[in-house]
């Protein structure tokens, strides 16, 4: 009931921004704007897909993530910042003021606040695929790149009216290839990182233990919040800055602090796969885990030839059960590692067994691809693996001389 209520919202958001962008820029102003603004979503998806790869979240969050982005956000964000600069223009009566007043104060709050609002969504009703900095980075990430995109579309559909009226054409010295250079260009990221630091606040809350520090959970979230309309105001005001002020902010301070958050969260993702590494050989003992699982889930090449062994050898099925073995076996380190630290929540122990249980019940495809990636990825760190060609049933590798007798690939 909830997810139809939140889709039929975004439908009508989208219908509501199309027709409002449309009406801006005129049909073909608005076709040309969404070829030219789609280009870089892909590859900025594909960038924080990337991130994502430890844990992948699922693509259910995303969708919602970009759709917000791009239609509730986006929507409210046109209509506050006309309504809020129309009414500055009419109580001060200066329209230059009231232009740069609502790009600089204006439009960092409204769109900011919109766009961190699809951040706690997911924060509130997605808690179990929200963890840590990264869930935050990812989802805040999406979301400004869909605002983007709707942003974009008007910005290049305008810029491309302006050259049909003025009878510029198409060329690079038009108005359209100024404007897509600079947004599209030079700085497709530039959303992302502002609504990044919404994110990495929503992040540490997520990671610090449940019932202990409320109202650090409240103050994050918040502070990173403000970070970003700080950042994002200082951005929209650099063209006052003289001349060369928009260069002078994109060389001194939005790369540099774009090329820190790159770091951070890289860094944060590698460390996720030490503690894989750390937290699995818990389980080996018990019988949970076979023993090259710990290292073949902790590198994401080792992951990549597990999931690459599986499709060739067992097809789609077998593939897929590797990839759900690889993404429960992530949240039960990351679980367990939490429960170490004080940080699980009440429900710790029923977690911990659903994910095991979901471990013991894909271990039949996973053991052996895990086994192989293992060996293939990393054959001086572990003990010999022998290969035995093509899986047979009932026996496929031996490890220390120890069959697994676990393998449901046909051929």
């Amino acid at each position: 009931m909830r997810a139809t209520a939140l889709a039929t919202l975004l439908a009508i958001s989208g219908f509501v921004i199309l027709a409002l962008v449309r009406e801006q820029t005129g049909t073909e102003g608005f076709l040309v704007g969404l070829g030219l603004a789609v280009l870089p979503v892909p590859l900025l998806i594909s960038a924080f897909r990337w991130l994502d790869r430890v844990q992948p979240g699922p693509w259910r969050n995303l969708i919602f993530s970009f759709a917000w982005g791009a239609c509730a956000a986006a929507l409210i964000a046109i209509v506050a910042n006309s309504f809020a600069t129309r009414w500055i223009e009419t109580a001060t009566a200066d329209p230059a003021s009231a232009d740069t007043l609502g790009a600089t104060v204006i439009a960092p709050i409204v769109e900011e606040s919109a766009k961190a609002a699809a951040v706690l969504l997911v924060f509130l009703f997605r808690r179990r695929d929200f963890t840590g900095i990264v869930d935050g980075v990812v989802i805040a990430g999406v979301t400004a790149t869909g605002f983007a995109f709707t942003e974009n579309i008007l910005y290049l559909g305008n810029a491309f009216g302006t050259d049909q009226l003025s009878g510029t054409g198409a060329g690079l010295t038009s108005v359209t290839a100024a404007t897509f250079f600079v947004r599209v260009v030079m700085s497709p990221f530039a959303h992302p990182l502002f609504t990044v630091l919404t994110g990495i606040g929503f992040g540490i809350a997520a990671a610090m233990a449940p019932g202990r520090g409320r109202l650090r959970k409240m103050l994050l979230p918040l502070a990173g919040l403000l970070a970003a309309m700080g950042m994002h105001a200082f951005w929209n005001g650099s063209s006052s800055f003289g001349e060369y002020g928009f260069f002078a902010v994109y060389a001194a301070f939005m790369v540099p602090v774009f090329g820190v958050l790159t770091w951070l969260s890289v860094y944060v993702r590698q460390r996720e796969l030490r503690t894989i590494r750390q937290e699995l050989p818990a389980y080996i003992a018990a019988g949970w885990l076979a023993p090259p699982d710990p290292f073949a889930l902790g590198s994401l090449k080792a992951r990549r030839l597990a999931r690459d062994f599986a499709t060739h050898y067992g097809g789609r099925a077998a593939a897929k059960a590797v990839a759900e073995y690889e993404d429960c076996a992530t949240s039960l380190a990351l679980l367990r590692h939490r429960g170490r630290r004080g940080r699980a929540g009440a429900d710790f122990a029923v977690r911990e067994r659903e994910l095991l249980e979901a471990l013991w019940a894909r271990r039949d495809y996973a053991r052996p691809a895990l086994a192989y990636g293992s060996q293939i990825a990393a054959p001086m760190w572990l003990p010999p693996v022998v290969y035995a060609g093509p899986p047979a049933p009932g026996l496929a590798y031996t490890y220390d001389n120890e069959p697994y007798r676990y393998n449901p690939y046909r051929y």
